[in-house]
């Protein structure tokens, strides 16, 4: 199906193959593109959502003592394997070059499985000094291996178009609590300081009000952070992995503008819901 798109127009929701979609977008459009494909784990990715209904005979106890029924909703899951996964995700990122601004950032999402292959492959295909950043993302959930150190990161690789002319304010971030207040100001402390290349954020809560059931989400935090520093009210971001829509229900809330792109039918009627629900408008 083709796709209208111009940067005076709406934001957009798009339901196909991300490659085919993102062909049709044109050079150089986006401020951020947030990339989080899948990890090739090599297992299957499931989540069910459940919805907590007031009830007299609940079994939930919730706040103030009532009641509540917890209800199940469907099933949502896709395949994280594929045989060649460098022929699947290499010529995105090649998309990924062409679309991103001379200002521009992408931020691509993986975990230790892939990350060292996708940091030469983004080396050859941006240039070794358009990497700007290695971002660990540290969390603490889960279960935990006595047989090895635990996995609990996900790495963030960050590339710019051009190393002479990308966008940062790192005064638009949201500033974090420092570890050891006692030894800067009060003034500072209250302040705080500005995040580095290591973020501790806790995951999306099973039963906080972000989850939307889909499995593999990333909280707010994380993607507000990167929109945050890399682009300004009114600037476009791209995310062709859309999964649950955090990149587009963030990027509407801070003044950006978005294209999102999955192929999954589950993927687009939480997305729409999520956006929905938040007063977003979108085509």
């Amino acid at each position: 199906m083709p796709i209208e798109w111009s940067a005076e127009g709406e934001n957009l929701v798009l339901h196909g193959d991300n490659l085919a979609a993102i062909a049709q977008l044109p050079d150089a459009a986006f401020t951020v593109i947030y990339l989080d494909p899948p990890f090739n784990t090599g297992r299957s990715q499931a989540r069910q959502t459940t919805t907590n209904v007031r009830s007299a005979s609940g079994t939930v106890i919730g706040f103030q003592g009532q009641r509540y029924e917890r209800i199940k909703g469907d099933l949502v899951s896709y395949d994280d394997s594929f045989e060649d996964y460098w022929m699947f995700l290499e010529p995105r990122l090649t998309e990924a070059w062409r679309l991103l601004a001379d200002d521009g950032t992408l931020y691509l999402h993986l975990d230790y499985r892939e990350v060292h292959y996708a940091k030469v492959l983004l080396d050859a295909l941006f240039g070794r000094e358009c990497f700007l950043n290695e971002i660990i993302w540290a969390y603490d959930y889960g279960g935990k291996s006595k047989r090895r150190w635990p996995s609990k990161h996900d790495t963030i690789l960050v590339y710019v178009k051009n190393p002479d002319r990308y966008f940062f304010d790192s005064e638009a971030v949201d500033r974090e609590p420092y570890m050891a207040p006692g030894l800067v100001t009060p003034e500072k402390a209250e302040r705080g300081k500005l995040p580095t290349d290591v973020w501790w954020h806790t995951i999306v809560s099973p039963t906080g009000k972000e989850k939307t059931g889909y499995p593999t989400q990333k909280p707010e935090g994380i993607l507000r952070r990167m929109i945050q520093a890399s682009s300004r009210p009114g600037d476009w971001v791209l995310d062709f992995f859309a999964g649950s829509g955090t990149t587009g229900a963030v990027a509407a809330a801070l003044g950006r503008r978005f294209v999102l792109v999955d192929e999954r039918d589950e993927a687009i009627a939480i997305i729409r819901r999520r956006l929905e629900k938040a007063g977003v408008a979108f085509e």
